[in-house]
């Protein structure tokens, strides 16, 4: 029986005259709220398992994190994203201690590519060629905010696009990183951001970091982990898939192609004349893109990013010579490298990473295991080999006998079942305590869901033109304030081109707003200014928040069902399978409705919020398990005519002008 003093303390925080309600102006306690925190506090007290499912609402970020404050143990909180992260530190702990008048200590930490090297900053400043001005700009702001940051969060430079060529050079990666022997150690942002992690009461990190430290023991969390008494997992329906990211082994032709310059930038600067360093380098570079080809065999030319399978590439016994060319290459350039390693600390980690670099191309050469699966992730210039779990259930069960702690896992999307099944059997969770607590909004008073009756099914011709033109009319009803979701990259630009054509037909001066056409916070930005439709894929189904009557129209233009030609979605359906279980049930209707939920929860933020929600896909009324999916959404009231779905958003935006 657990001790009635946490949930106790819980109760009366979050009570009407609680701790809450004072620092709150508004505050109103949320029965669902409550229950959520009640059942952390009772795992917290028990050291056990709790998944939780929480409605869009309920305050899921408050409810596990005030019974950990109050518990005073030493917790570890993880969530999905970096700005997750932030939000989490900067306003959510900082509020809530302040509430709660405990003085818990909060660090953040964030993987290496998230802190400046002043190591490699130097050498960047000393050693980079731009070809264009504005990198040499960009290289001097970061140089003048090196003086004054005290964190060396990158995330702290505005403007700076999180996919600019400068990050590399002035970041460090764990196949660079120099450790103690680099001159900058004692100074180092990252490691004083796992000193600061370490004696922390609370520490929040990310999943990524987390699978990626416990496969590879590179950012500290490998020794926090043991240390702490609880430990959070926020938005975990995305845990699985980043642990069988990061628990994967890869080989990586841009890996090769980076040490190749690190190699000859080194023995130039270092021991110039002692080996041949740009025939080495030149070596390894070419055998890099061979392996690059060879992976590519066979393909018409790769533009976007594909993975391809693993069997289809080492059908044409072009793998295999490809990697014993880059094997041979690594292996004299670690045999060169042997007799300068006293010369400088750069040397002893190149001989390490081509030497690891070499184990790869063998463990790339041997049969995959049974229980793992292959494929190449390729794009224009680069060529990944990977070799992943097919799950996390191992790792987990390997963590939680490791030590006596509280485990939570919550999300508002964690299947479509009442027992969360398709979460709990996936992350090796099957003994935890399961609880799914309901959204307090009124969707039926305030939202609609409309699935058009005669529309070409996905896939025919003029189905993403159909959307395009759809969204426009929503547009145009509404002013904007209409978000347009498609499952693939190659269906935004076609739905983006059709919308844009529909608006100026129907003369609606609206402005189209394109993933990849800006940085995905200057879109939203310019989307909560008004007048504008946002189209997005992938990053834009989740994570989004904009309250309030800024949007009031998503549309989506499909179900959002895995690609059954992926090999990791090819290997999980055969390993079902093999089990004598129906694939499509429990695993592809599974997987759309949790993408389903996430997407349709951008609509409905807050309690005051209307809108409504269009699937263009007639799958969802032509097909049995067309319900099941619907079922999966929030209880929208449905609409049965186009009429009815344009007047519903005529009247709208009537309420926002009056």
């Amino acid at each position: 029986m657990a001790d009635p003093g946490l949930p106790a303390a819980v109760a009366q925080a979050f009570a009407a005259d609680g701790a809450l309600s004072r620092a709150a102006p508004g505050y109103a306690p949320r029965q669902q709220q409550l229950e959520m925190a009640q059942a952390v506090a009772e795992a917290i007290d028990a050291q056990g398992c709790l998944v939780t499912e929480a409605g869009t609402g309920v305050g899921k970020t408050f409810a596990y994190l005030v019974p950990v404050l109050l518990s005073g143990r030493r917790t570890l909180v993880s969530t999905a994203t970096k700005n997750l992260q932030d939000q989490l530190f900067l306003r959510d702990l900082p509020r809530l201690k302040e509430a709660l008048q405990v003085p818990a200590s909060v660090a953040l930490l964030k993987g290496r590519a998230s802190y400046l090297c002043r190591h490699r900053l130097q050498q960047a400043r000393e050693g980079a060629t731009f070809a264009d001005r504005g990198s040499i700009r960009a290289l001097a702001r970061i140089e003048q905010w090196a003086q004054g940051t005290r964190s060396g969060d990158m995330g702290e430079l505005d403007g700076l696009d999180e996919r600019s060529e400068l990050i590399p050079l002035v970041t460090s990666s764990r196949d660079n990183c120099l450790g103690g022997e680099c001159p900058e150690f004692v100074n180092c942002h990252l490691m004083k951001a796992r000193r600061d992690a370490m004696a922390a009461d609370v520490v929040v990190i990310n999943h990524h970091l987390f699978f990626a430290d416990l496969s590879l023991r590179d950012s500290g969390v490998a020794e926090l982990l043991p240390t702490v008494d609880v430990a959070v997992f926020d938005e975990a329906h995305q845990m699985v898939e980043a642990g069988v990211q990061f628990l994967g082994q890869t080989l990586g032709t841009g890996q090769a192609v980076d040490l190749s310059r690190d190699l000859v930038a080194a023995g130039l600067q270092h021991a110039r004349g002692l080996a041949p360093w740009q025939e080495l380098s030149a070596t390894i570079e070419l055998a890099a893109r061979e392996l690059r080809l060879a992976a590519a065999q066979g393909l018409p030319e790769v533009r976007a990013q594909l993975k391809r399978r693993w069997d289809e590439a080492a059908r044409d016994d072009a793998l295999g010579p490809a990697l014993d060319r880059l094997a041979e290459a690594l292996r004299r350039a670690a045999e060169a490298l042997e007799g300068v390693v006293e010369a400088a600390p750069d040397f002893v980690r190149l001989q390490a990473r081509a030497r690891e670099m070499g184990q790869q191309c063998l463990r790339f050469h041997r049969e995959c295991p049974p229980e793992r699966v292959r494929w190449i992730d390729l794009t224009a210039h680069q060529a990944r080999l990977v070799e992943s779990p097919l799950d996390i259930r191992a790792m987990m069960g390997e963590q939680r006998a490791a030590g006596s702690r509280a485990w939570v896992f919550t999300s508002a999307t964690l299947g479509d079942e009442p027992d969360l099944r398709w979460f709990c059997e996936s992350a090796g969770l099957d003994d935890a305590r399961r609880l799914r607590v309901g959204s307090p909004f009124d969707y039926a008073a305030h939202a609609r869901v409309y699935v058009p009756p005669r529309f070409p099914a996905p896939g025919e011709d003029g189905h993403l033109t159909l959307v395009g033109r759809a969204a426009a009319h929503c547009a145009k009803a509404l002013g904007g304030r209409t978000f347009v979701l498609t499952t693939t990259l190659r269906a935004l630009r076609v739905v983006a081109e059709a919308l844009e054509a529909e608006l100026q037909t129907l003369d609606a001066p609206l402005q189209v707003l394109v993933q990849g056409s800006a940085a995905k916070r200057t879109l939203l930005e310019r989307f909560g200014q008004g007048g504008s439709v946002l189209v997005g894929s992938q990053s834009f189904w989740e994570g989004i928040d904009v309250p309030g009557d800024a949007l009031q129209c998503v549309l989506i233009d499909k179900l959002p069902f895995p690609p059954p030609n992926d090999p990791l979605v090819e290997a999980r359906v055969r390993q079902l399978k093999s089990q004598g279980r129906d694939a499509f049930s429990e695993y592809f209707i599974a997987e759309a409705a949790v993408s389903l939920k996430q997407g349709a929860g951008r609509l409905i933020r807050t309690e005051q919020d209307k809108g409504l929600l269009v699937l263009c896909d007639t799958r969802l009324r032509d097909k049995g398990y067309g319900r099941r999916l619907l079922a999966a959404l929030p209880p929208m009231t449905p609409l049965d005519s186009g009429e009815e779905a344009l007047q519903w958003l005529r009247t709208l935006a009537e309420e926002r002008a009056a």
